[in-house]
């Protein structure tokens, strides 16, 4: 069973012996049923922002042409500081809602024209404090004089948090690397699905049964329903966050 909207929702319903949903009365449910989709879309939120850079919120898959590079690109343009994090983006509401800015990274490997020696660099990430104070005005004088510029060794963000700016500002042509992660919106249609894997829709269901367990008031049954939400919680940060070893192995032969 695919794990969309009208599925989750379902799965509470006959938990309550109350009458299932169909794709054609999914978008007037009212009463009771409406409270139940109300439920599977706050808790559904919730492990969303749980962790803002789970691996299935990745703007797209990395590894073009290195898979430490990021998963978003931007080239840059002789003499310009300023770049939109997204490319397109019109607005705080069509951002990417989390970006890695300890994983901007620098390069002229695919850009047009360039040859070797290639550069390959990580961006320090500067606060706009430390760069104001000792960067900001010699590079604007550059910028309107003398027409200086050089190879980025450093990566701000705007005061709005929409762009990022290279500083020196680029003397030609890079390309910058970075990772990000997006923000689903809620669930609306029927056949809408989420965007983990099915195997931890029952963290979601558990976490929209606490839900529904406080709006009736039933303190116990809501205890037991956090409780299973914050194990399945943790596993799934386990799994998906921190799966990678964090000990050595000495796996050399003994002889006594």
């Amino acid at each position: 069973m695919s794990a969309s909207f009208l599925n989750l929702t379902n799965v509470l319903l006959r938990e309550l012996n109350e009458v299932a949903l169909t794709s054609a009365s999914f978008a007037g449910a009212i009463g009771v049923q409406a409270h139940v989709k109300d439920c599977v879309n706050r808790a559904y939120l919730d492990i969303i922002n749980e962790e803002p850079k789970w691996p299935f919120l990745a703007v797209s898959t990395s590894g073009n042409p290195d898979p430490f590079y990021g998963n978003v690109t931007t080239t840059t343009s002789k003499g310009t500081r300023w770049y939109l994090l997204k490319e397109g983006s019109v607005s705080h509401r069509t951002d990417y809602n989390i970006v890695d800015w300890d994983s901007f990274y620098l390069t002229t490997i695919g850009v047009d024209g360039a040859t070797a020696p290639y550069v390959s660099k990580n961006l320090k990430y500067t606060t706009n404090e430390e760069w104001k104070d000792f960067y900001r005005t010699s590079e604007n004088e550059d910028d309107a004089g003398t027409q200086r510029h050089g190879e980025p060794a450093r990566v701000i963000r705007s005061a709005d948090g929409r762009s990022f700016g290279l500083s020196p500002i680029p003397d030609k042509a890079y390309k910058v690397y970075f990772f990000a992660y997006v923000q689903p919106t809620e669930l609306v249609n029927y056949s809408d699905e989420i965007v983990f894997k099915d195997v931890y829709k029952n963290v979601l269901l558990a976490r929209a049964r606490y839900y529904m367990h406080q709006f009736k008031q039933e303190t116990q049954a809501a205890a037991f329903a956090l409780d299973e939400y914050n194990k399945g919680i943790r596993a799934m940060k386990n799994n998906l966050l921190h799966a990678s070893p964090d000990y050595m192995k000495d796996d050399r032969v003994r002889y006594v």
